[in-house]
């Protein structure tokens, strides 16, 4: 009965203390930072709404305004709440998910009156950040996220303690950092030890809309353009050897079969072609090329490899048109390693992809069906034919530029091989390729990413979203699917930006422009090159740590012969270790005080102590104040000062001016027996 009064008695006390100031305005930062992320992500519209809500109760704090009504918060949840389903039409899935959980923390500042709202607060803000890590993953997220921890853990202790104030702002800040120091070490064993499984702990609904990647599986004349000068990173490419020419980077991905004149689309999931495999094994010569991938999350399940790869990673198909899907769609980053070969034949396609690879629309882009009817009639080889269209994108006045203008007829091939001749890599492919085809020559395009960055720091190859690319593959009796990039035979001077030129030049890009330039571009260069290696080995040893670097990292340790029920064992024996050298130095430092105030009056008791008067847990410092009085009364004067200036300070936190004081009374106090 007594204990379930105190229960209520201290729930009472929660509801009704006042959050300190302090506390509150340390809470409302910690709120600003952890909604920043995913401002960036959501519509305007929401994050308009969550940073007025936050300045509104800022500034209710500093001029004290009440905080709004039952109704009119009632109306503004259901009213942001009802936005956001039509923002979504759903609740489910990532992106809606964090949308209405950070809608749902600001609104909470609206009611926000007692301890227990801000703890809750608190509370909701962690689970924020872990939300922020679904994603982004990368060094400066988890940079900036635990700066965020740091900030959340500080309101934590702020809005706990009973005096909190802003003159002791340092103290609340090492007390922090000493929570956090002491779970780093918790932090490692269960991050080396946990065991790891093959899938995600939990899934979630794919946002579709969330992909970052250069490339489709349908081709709009124009579409690949939307990343082309993207920057983010696609892949990284570790070789076992040094790198092939550029003339050799072609990472294959989406291959499109179907027109209807303008759109290009792959073969869908249910034709039967995607139930075929290769009908023959192509023929490999010359030297093999061995690397890895790291394949950044791009909500798709395409992966990238050279053409032509032999061996691929169990959890990846290879499809008859040699394109590599993965079980599921690419969320985390994706670690495999491959091995392909340059020079290769491949054997006769099936029938249904030999008529696939044929398929024209009719009476659509009647030029060029006449210009590859004429080639027929001149009665050149289907090689010749290939050679006659390179040489005339290479002899007519045609241009590789990022930003073509519009092909608005109802025939762009036509009206792009015969008058804007200007245009990108898709622009050329499927101009290629419907120029095959009306020639009777099996023909289909391919996309993927062309070229890479060497980066000199870690001597491995950055394949960025730029590079997004689209070339063509002609079937040939005598050779089989044959690469042609009809892109690359436009001369240098008719390419619109120097980027371009050298992609399809040199692997070393940007590495040898920077060996050229001036200081501070080569400063620029090496800095970006060592901040890439960094992220690159955060991919392969913190986001890539897998059940397989597990097994690798134990058999070093000499225990790969551990069961799961062994390790679970070793990691709760390591877990108690810590916590017992823990609490082992907690329990030893919990008599010295680190308080400057406490540790001055505990220095002050232990004066007394030397002379026979001990200072008892049941003391209070009015009562060991008289106690030492009656038994010292030449030294009252000192004593009655010093406990003073100590419940001042202890107190009565604005008194803290007066420290220097207390402490050099404190020193200065030697007392003795008459």
């Amino acid at each position: 009965m007594i204990a379930q009064q105190q229960v209520k008695s201290e729930r009472f006390r929660d509801e009704q203390s006042q959050p300190p100031f302090n506390g509150i305005i340390w809470l409302l930062a910690a709120m600003l930072l952890v909604i920043i992320p995913h401002l960036f992500r959501l519509p305007i519209w929401i994050s308009v709404s969550c940073l007025t809500v936050l300045g509104w109760r800022v500034l209710a704090e500093y001029h004290h305004w009440p905080l709004p009504s039952a109704l009119i918060k009632l109306a503004i949840t259901l009213g942001l709440v009802a936005a956001t389903y039509l923002q979504f039409f759903t609740f489910n899935g990532l992106l809606p998910g964090s949308a209405l959980l950070t809608i749902m923390l600001c609104l909470k500042l609206l009611e926000m009156r007692c301890i227990r709202d801000a703890m809750i607060m608190v509370f909701l803000g962690y689970f924020l950040v872990t939300a922020s890590f679904l994603f982004d993953q990368s060094i400066l997220s988890g940079l900036y996220l635990f700066a965020v921890v740091f900030a959340l853990t500080t309101a934590l202790i702020i809005l706990n303690h009973p005096l909190a104030s802003s003159n002791n702002q340092r103290h609340y800040l090492s007390l922090t950092s000493s929570l956090l120091l002491q779970a780093i070490p918790l932090m490692l064993v269960l991050f080396v030890l946990f065991p790891r499984i093959s899938g995600p702990l939990w899934t979630l609904p794919s946002d579709q809309t969330s992909a970052k990647t250069g490339l489709s599986d349908t081709l709009r004349l124009g579409e690949i353009t939307q990343l082309a000068e993207s920057q983010e990173v696609a892949f990284r490419v570790k070789f076992n050897q040094a790198p092939p020419p550029a003339n050799q980077l072609y990472w294959r991905g989406p291959v499109l079969w179907h027109t209807d004149g303008r759109n290009w689309q792959d073969i869908s999931p249910q034709s039967p072609l995607r139930k075929l495999p290769p009908k023959q094994q192509p023929q490999f010569s010359g030297d093999a090329v061995n690397y890895t991938v790291t394949l950044q999350p791009h909500k798709q399940s395409w992966v990238f490899a050279l053409d032509l790869p032999t061996n691929i990673p169990n959890n990846v198909s290879q499809q008859f048109d040699y394109q590599l899907i993965a079980k599921d769609q690419v969320d985390d980053v994706m670690r495999y390693s491959v091995t392909s070969y340059p020079q290769y034949t491949t054997g006769e396609p099936w029938p249904l992809a030999h008529s696939a690879a044929l398929q024209l629309p009719p009476q659509h882009n009647p030029k060029t069906q006449a210009l590859a009817q004429q080639w027929i009639q001149h009665g050149l080889t289907p090689r010749q034919i290939v050679d006659q269209a390179l040489e005339f994108f290479h002899q007519q006045p045609f241009y590789y530029s990022r930003t073509p203008p519009a092909l608005t007829s109802n025939d762009p091939v036509d009206e792009f091989l015969f008058t804007t001749q200007r245009g990108f890599c898709e622009h050329y492919a499927a101009s290629f390729v419907t120029l095959m085809r009306a020639a009777s020559i099996p023909a289909r395009i391919v996309t993927g990413y062309q070229g890479g960055e060497l980066n000199p720091m870690g001597n491995y190859l950055i394949v960025r979203q730029s590079n997004a690319h689209a070339w063509a593959e002609v079937w040939l009796a005598s050779q089989g699917w044959v690469r042609v990039d009809p892109t690359a035979v436009i001369p240098n001077e008719r390419i619109e930006t120097r980027l371009d030129t050298q992609r399809f030049q040199t692997t070393l890009g940007d590495a040898l422009t920077a060996q050229q330039s001036d200081w501070i571009t080569q400063r620029i260069y090496w800095l970006r090159s060592s901040w890439d290696a960094a992220n690159h080995q955060w991919n392969q040893w913190i986001l890539g740590y897998d059940a397989n670097k597990q097994r690798q990292f134990l058999h070093n340790l000499g225990l790969d012969n551990l069961s799961a029920k062994q390790l679970l064992f070793m990691l709760l024996l390591a877990i108690a270790s810590i916590v017992t050298v823990v609490m082992s130095y907690l329990l030893y430092d919990s008599t010295r005080s680190k308080d400057p105030i406490i540790a001055g009056y505990q220095h002050f008791c232990k004066k007394l102590a030397r002379v026979g008067i001990k200072h008892l847990p049941s003391h209070g410092p009015h009562t060991f104040c008289e106690l030492a009085c009656k038994q010292l009364p030449h030294h009252e004067q000192q004593i009655t000062t010093i406990t003073q200036c100590y419940i001042a300070l202890r107190y009565r936190p604005d008194q803290s001016r007066h420290l220097q004081e207390f402490l050099q009374l404190v020193d200065q106090f030697k007392p003795h027996k008459k």
